[in-house]
């Protein structure tokens, strides 16, 4: 039994093979881009909030400074960044398990 596929792969288009219609593949290479460049500079911030508050929790221990208030923000800014990007690494790994148990 010979199976032809749906549809014909190329580097830039999906073409069906039946059809005249192009789905181009540039505007999702650029909306994945996007996508994936938010994730990184997501992260980037996490990593800087999560940065800052360590530094205030040892200039504190130090005796550097006696401003809890800052230590608190810092701690508050690093919690909520990461619990945002967890929730967005949850949703990930959802939508990449649902892709994977599509069937062909």
């Amino acid at each position: 039994m010979n199976v032809s596929p749906a549809f014909e792969l190329n580097s830039k288009t999906i073409e069906p093979l039946s059809g005249t219609s192009k789905i181009y593949g540039s505007d999702t290479e650029d909306m994945f881009s996007t996508i994936l460049d938010s994730a990184v500079n997501s992260l980037n911030t996490t990593n800087k909030y999560l940065s800052d508050a360590e530094n205030e929790e040892i200039k504190l221990a130090l005796g550097e400074t006696e401003n809890t208030h800052d230590l608190a923000i810092a701690l508050q800014k690093a919690s909520v960044s990461l619990q945002y990007t967890v929730a967005i690494r949850d949703k990930f790994l959802e939508a990449y398990k649902e892709i994977i148990n599509m069937q062909i």
